[in-house]
């Protein structure tokens, strides 16, 4: 039975230079990158490739000695140029000049009644192979599924309520047969539903509306209302002892792909965004897409910040760096590199805080976008208890308490707190509303790093 869920704690955070629905049909980039410290829970990446070696599209580059059947493919056909490495010989990312003609690995090809006829342990071993299983991602944790766990369930978020997110639905505009598709075979890897979550405040989808054979509900409310662990929280939370898997819609219709056609593509579109970009839009690339060919000639000025990914959980990266694995988004922003006395009394309606005390006017327009930079208008200090932690956290859990146990390294209170529903973005407004400016998301993954451990 579908459900619908209306959430009154978040707070949006809106930019200004949301991209504008239009592609720049181009590939851009021509060197790509698979980079393993975007995958959390790798230890022992194994490389399989060496600088020099011709790849395809799905050619296995490296594997987790903890996890040895899950392949990180090749996102393009081309020339391993560069295995980069830093301290101690840490793998940190394997780069691949791209040929201009894409070619693949030949994976098995499914008719429609062979689709119907595979098995849970079929499935599994194609996936594997591919390079898709890591979309895959296991909750408690965050980390990548274990292809031997039985989730009790699925879960995808069709929409994604962070800064500047791109629209899925226009992503994967086209793909419904393949998005299908994806959902049946996922329906095989569990013993429970596939829930896939829309937003009940957007216009009805044409791709996740039309789908079958899952159960479909509706989030309405502010940020976090797109975050997948909000809504695991609130449609089947996740006690002691239990899993669920996530994937976002875009690993969703890879799946299908994948049997449909017998490829693993890994191309996507990607939104370049954020307020000093001139020309925000989307450009159709491939994963680990190098960004450098996206900036030039579009930014209104050069005292900027890249991030991949939204600009309250993203990674920072170089000019020359690359876009992240589980990606849609290339956030800009300008850099705050400066000082501002006693900024904070100054009654502003430039200003966005969810603290009335700063920024007094912003509250009064709750749908402006805001030019915000990277200053946090602060450094970090002694642990200031407010409770607005709980005001922008939609989850029965207490996240100022558990943050104080990770940081007491309590075991016990961590475990009791709700540790096992949340990762770093479900808690990312924390540190965006912390006046102590703690970082709140690296306190968060600590905690689960112990968990692991123990």
């Amino acid at each position: 039975m579908s459900k619908f869920v209306k959430l009154e704690k978040g707070f949006n955070v809106n930019l200004v230079g949301v991209a504008k629905k239009e592609i720049v049909d181009s590939l851009a980039a021509n060197i790509f990158a698979l980079k393993p410290t975007n995958f959390h829970g790798i230890e022992r990446p194994k490389l399989l490739v060496a600088e020099g070696d011709l790849v395809k599209a799905g050619s296995p580059l490296m594997f987790d000695k903890s996890q040895p059947d899950v392949m990180f493919t090749a996102p393009v056909s081309g020339e391993v140029v560069e295995i980069q490495r830093g301290d101690k010989r840490k793998l940190l990312a394997i780069k691949v000049i791209a040929d201009q003609h894409i070619e693949y690995v030949n994976f098995h090809k499914y008719t429609v009644s062979e689709l119907n006829s595979l098995s849970k342990e079929d499935i599994i071993k194609q996936v594997l192979a591919s390079g898709i299983w890591p979309r895959l991602i296991q909750r408690p944790y965050g980390i990548i599924a274990n292809p031997e766990d039985k989730p009790k369930a699925i879960f995808i978020s069709s929409f994604d309520s962070h800064p500047l997110a791109p629209d899925f639905d226009f992503l994967l505009k086209g793909e419904d047969h393949y998005f299908q598709t994806g959902l049946d075979m996922l329906r095989r890897l569990t013993r429970g539903k596939v829930h896939l979550n829309l937003d009940s405040d957007a216009e009805v989808s044409t791709l996740f509306g039309s789908v079958t054979g899952v159960q479909v509900n509706k989030f309405s409310g502010p940020h976090p209302s797109g975050n997948v662990g909000v809504q695991i929280h609130h449609l089947d939370p996740i006690n002691k002892g239990e899993v669920v898997w996530t994937i976002c819609p875009y690993g969703v219709m890879q799946m299908g792909k994948l049997f449909l056609e017998g490829i693993y593509d890994a191309s996507k579109i990607l939104a370049f965004a954020g307020p000093p970009v001139k020309n925000p839009r989307y450009h159709r690339t491939y994963d680990g897409a190098c960004i450098e060919k996206f900036i030039e000639g579009n930014l209104a000025h050069q005292n900027v910040r890249f991030v991949s990914g939204n600009a309250l959980t993203g990674e920072r990266i170089a000019p020359d760096g690359f876009v992240g694995y589980y990606d849609h988004l290339i956030t800009v922003l300008t850099e705050g590199d400066y000082s501002e006395f006693l900024g904070w009394l100054k009654p502003s309606s430039k200003k966005l805080s969810f603290h009335r005390a700063w920024g007094l006017l912003s509250f009064l327009k709750t749908d402006q976008e805001f030019d915000l930079d990277t200053n946090t208008c602060g450094d970090e200090r002694t642990f200031v208890q407010t409770g607005v932690f709980e005001q922008v956290t939609p989850m029965d859990i207490l996240p100022t308490h558990l943050i104080k146990a990770i940081m007491a390294e309590d075991y016990d209170d961590m475990e009791a707190l709700g540790i096992y529903e949340v990762v770093e973005e479900d808690l990312a407004l924390c540190e965006f509303v912390d006046v102590s400016k703690h970082p709140i998301q690296s306190i968060l993954r600590e905690g689960i790093e112990l968990m692991l451990e123990s």
